[in-house]
């Protein structure tokens, strides 16, 4: 668990991502024209709303919530697979400080996508090119991050392969090959390969079989333990978060609805949509 006195890693105020024009009935604080996160006098649909957060060093933070509360296009913004509406992404790094990360070009987002993130997709086709061998899209990763070396690279893939647990001499294999468990433990490799502070992990259990989904879950607390990296994990699943995260956020219609220690949130739900999902796992 953090120090709370440390200074986030990654600070996130007032995200919002909308779809549509919005309107003097939406646009107000605390947008009261609303039904849900949609407006029925222009169309616009609010996918995220005035969405903060800090994540500190070498912490978990979880997100929960249901399917369309905006969990995921969250994460997709805050690794710029999206642009966002407005708001600010900041990053204690000394060779980002001061910047707004949402308002940079397109290039120093690459930048920081290949240098200072990880991301680990549901899907892994999103992820991984399934027509390379595994080792091959490790190296892809580290190429990006200005990689040049191939014995270099070759034995750093080899190690992270190692540590995913993907048997050495099926390396040259390529994904399409394997299960959506190993899968996911490649797409976690090549997110490591460029050593990021910072690893996104959307949805990395849903679809998988129970064991599967625990030896998963295994990998990422046994990554977080022995490399610190700071973790934001999304899931639909209160369970899943419980066992991964120090910290917790509830999404509903794309805004947060309650925040704090995942013990905290487990034992004393405030909002009745969090009590509605602890009481699910009793």
């Amino acid at each position: 668990m953090q120090r709370f006195e440390e200074r986030p890693l990654l600070k996130v105020e007032n995200l919002t991502k909308q779809y549509g024009p919005g309107c003097g009935e939406c646009s107000q604080p605390g947008r009261p024209g609303l039904i849900k996160n949609y407006c029925p006098s222009c169309g616009t649909v609010y996918a995220c709303s005035d969405v903060s957060l800090d994540v500190y060093p070498g912490e978990i933070l979880g997100i929960v919530g249901e399917s369309g509360s905006g969990k995921s296009t969250l994460m997709q913004c805050l690794y710029f697979d999206q642009d966002v509406t407005s708001g600010t992404l900041t990053i204690d790094d000394p060779e980002l400080a001061g910047e707004n990360l949402f308002d940079v070009s397109s290039q120093r987002k690459r930048y920081i996508r290949n240098h200072k993130y990880g991301m680990v997709y549901q899907n892994p086709v999103k992820g991984l090119r399934m027509d390379f061998s595994s080792i091959s899209n490790i190296a892809e990763k580290q190429i990006a991050a200005g990689g040049r070396h191939v014995g270099q690279m070759q034995s750093a893939g080899e190690r992270l392969l190692d540590v995913v647990s993907i048997p050495l001499f099926r390396m040259k294999e390529e994904p399409r090959n394997f299960s959506g468990g190993m899968q996911q433990r490649v797409q976690i490799a090549k997110a490591l390969s460029n050593d990021p502070p910072i690893l996104f992990l959307d949805e990395v259990t849903t679809g998988l079989d129970l064991s599967v989904q625990a030896a998963v879950i295994d990998l990422i607390k046994q990554i977080q333990r022995d490399l610190g990296i700071s973790m934001i994990v999304v899931s639909h699943d209160l369970a899943v978060i419980r066992m991964l995260a120090d910290r917790t956020l509830v999404m509903l219609n794309g805004r947060v609805i309650e925040s704090g220690l995942t013990d905290q949130i487990l034992e004393d739900p405030n909002h009745a949509y969090t009590q509605q999902l602890v009481y699910s796992l009793l």
